[in-house]
């Protein structure tokens, strides 16, 4: 059973929100130990969507305990049958992909439209892992005659992930799909200021797998340490904040378990002077992701233009970016969405009014956008300076619609610019010269690189970061072997009695 909201603008159909608001886990729905629930807002009205639970570590302990449980019976699922589960997950990820695109856009603000992308990308995820769980294989060691020697995968047991409010519906399934298809048991602990399409997950999938087998735990910081300390969580992942991550690392050293962390960007999108124009000016505009108000890890913020082009290139941008128009995110019409969170609107603000102060040119936004519609939501313009490298907006990553553009003509410098900050997630080069393009790629420290291309991701290509943007990657065969352990066996064979 599910309850109806109306929606706060004409949108395709109501919002259905989760019924339950509590802790999923052991099969069930349990109220907090403590029975403490906070108001979840949505960050494009204003508008309480309920109270949710906030939980504590006595609830993550509980959690806990049921998906140890549940990994003895889990891990010994056939993998072609916890292949099949996850193709029917994937089934009604799809056919429930509208409604939970709706409760995603009320919940974190993003614009509804792209929202249904994300249901189909974690219904291709839990796919993608579904087709590798006969690939866990081991290796054989020849020893001789007399003896065998091989090595297993195994799973690792409990899995944590902690995810974020950017995407929040697409991380808590499509990132439960490797672990899971492992033959480890999860434990999500959704955003605590974007909950509610995880608990609706929970309602959607729950009895598909033995209780215990996936749990969601919702909560904020005090669940989340404990969830990365706690001695029987055999992994923690993270998608988040460096600050965040390196408190789940200190949390889970005492136990030294297996981490896996993506982390922020301050991304580079680098144009060289052969580039077009009109190309490069789409691709700035793009790679910032202004639909979901640039709150993504792997936004290109930092756009290095050639002097040759720069001139056209910002022309062109002022143009393009008019395409995005803050508005209720419910509604399919939206094309940028809000702000998540009072706190975080006052934080990007914070970061143009230094800008400003800074000498930054202000090539476009700047402030929020002039509609009552909106007043009541977290809604800022798509934001572009033209800055240098002594700015502010330079070198912090915002998680905000703020983009820099920087003019370049010394190659290395700009190189020696481009690499200046503690992060290195993405990079998006821009140049129709061959030696270029690849001299380019292997210079910029950075996991993730596009040439002439920017924002897009591929199941199969290993997605990750250098420097302070995490450990790990994710989207391919290696992530779910990093959900395994390896255990070599060696046996010797008696001889033969005559």
């Amino acid at each position: 059973m599910t309850t109806a909201v109306k929606p706060q603008a004409a949108s395709a159909q109501a919002i259905v929100l989760p019924k339950n608001r509590g802790a999923y886990y052991g099969g069930a729905w349990h109220e907090p130990k403590f029975g403490r629930f906070i108001e979840t807002l949505s960050p494009g009205t204003g508008l309480t969507l309920g109270k949710v639970a906030e939980c504590g570590p006595e609830d993550i302990d509980a959690a806990v305990a049921a998906a140890k449980s549940a990994f003895k019976q889990w891990r010994r699922v056939l993998p072609l049958e916890r292949a099949k589960i996850l193709r029917q997950i994937a089934e009604i990820l799809r056919q429930n992909a509208n409604e939970l695109a709706m409760i995603d856009a009320a919940d974190c603000g993003n614009p509804v439209r792209e929202m249904v992308s994300d249901a189909m990308i974690a219904a291709a995820q839990m796919e993608f892992f579904a087709g590798f769980v006969t690939e866990m294989k081991g290796t054989s060691i020849p020893m001789g005659p007399d003896v065998v020697n091989f090595s297993v995968r195994e799973p690792l047991g409990v899995v944590g992930r902690i995810i974020p409010f950017n995407h929040p519906f697409m991380f808590c399934a499509g990132k439960s799909a490797a672990p899971l298809a492992a033959g480890n048991t999860v434990i999500v602990k959704p955003p605590e200021q974007a909950p509610l399409s995880s608990l609706r997950l929970a309602e959607l999938i729950g009895g598909l797998m033995p209780p215990g087998t996936f749990n969601v735990v919702p909560g904020g910081r005090e669940a989340g340490q404990r969830l990365a300390s706690h001695p029987d969580v055999a992994m923690i992942a993270l998608i988040g904040s460096v600050p965040t991550g390196r408190a789940v690392m200190k949390a889970a050293s005492d136990t030294v378990k297996r981490t896996m962390l993506e982390l922020g960007g301050k991304n580079a999108l680098i144009a060289y002077g052969d580039a077009d124009a009109d190309e490069v000016a789409g691709a700035v505009i793009g790679g910032m992701n202004f639909t979901w108000c640039g709150q993504s890890c792997g936004s290109t913020s930092r756009a290095f233009i050639h002097e040759k082009i720069y001139d056209a290139v910002v022309a062109r941008v002022k143009e393009k970016i008019k395409h995005f128009k803050p508005g209720i995110p419910t509604d399919p019409a939206t094309t940028m969405g809000a702000i998540i969170s009072k706190p975080q609107f006052d934080r990007v603000m914070s970061f143009i009014e230094s800008a400003k102060s800074e000498g930054a040119e202000l090539i476009s936004g700047g402030g929020p956008p002039s509609d009552p519609m909106l007043a009541k939501g977290f809604y800022i313009e798509p934001t572009v300076f033209a800055v240098t490298g002594k700015n502010r907006i330079a070198r912090a990553e915002i998680f905000g619609p703020v983009l820099g553009v920087f003019k370049w003509s010394d190659e290395a410098k700009m190189l020696a610019d481009v690499n200046a900050v503690e992060y290195g997630l993405t990079a998006s080069i821009w140049t129709n010269d061959l030696n270029t393009a690849h001299r380019t790629a292997m210079a910029v420290e950075a996991g993730y690189v596009w040439i002439n291309e920017f924002g897009k991701h591929f199941l199969g290509a290993p997605f990750g970061g250098f420097k302070q943007s995490g450990l790990g990657r994710e989207e391919c065969f290696e992530e779910m072997l990093s959900f395994t352990q390896e255990k070599n066996i060696h046996v010797k064979l008696r001889p033969v009695k005559s």
